[in-house]
């Protein structure tokens, strides 16, 4: 989406069912987690990713800025400035992005503008869902 609110944070991808993605949580299982505590996980991720889509919060407490993906983290994951590309991949915790050197701070002079590189200009379900994995192959 060009906009970003909280109807952004609604679309999920519902081609995994042809990438069997699900098999990368096949380790967890060997491992000895629990395949409920697998989805509670997922579940919870879900409703984390549902509120921080909005520009209505602003920055918010340092040391939860810290650690936690917040409002403002994820709008630069959704932007592309320069500068925001290919960053802020937290689902939950911010703190994985900072180890892996993947954090950037959203800066107040640099404001996020949101969708993608290259906008596809379509509505199309077809075209939105297949649009970037046909730029994969060609």
């Amino acid at each position: 989406s060009q906009h970003y609110n909280l109807s952004t944070a609604l679309r999920q991808s519902w081609t995994g069912l042809f990438t069997f993605t699900f098999i990368l949580q096949a380790p967890l299982v060997l491992l000895g987690l629990h395949p409920a505590v697998i989805a509670f996980v997922f579940g919870f991720n879900l409703v984390w990713q549902f509120w921080i889509h909005t520009e209505t919060i602003g920055k918010m407490w340092g040391w939860f800025e810290f650690i936690f993906n917040t409002p403002s983290h994820h709008r630069v994951h959704h932007a592309t400035n320069p500068r925001y590309l290919d960053a802020n991949y937290a689902g939950t915790l911010i703190i994985w992005d900072r180890m892996f050197g993947t954090f950037v701070e959203e800066l107040e002079e640099d404001r996020p503008r949101y969708g993608i590189v290259k906008n596809i200009g379509t509505f199309n379900p077809l075209k939105v869902a297949f649009h970037e994995w046909i730029g994969m192959f060609k």
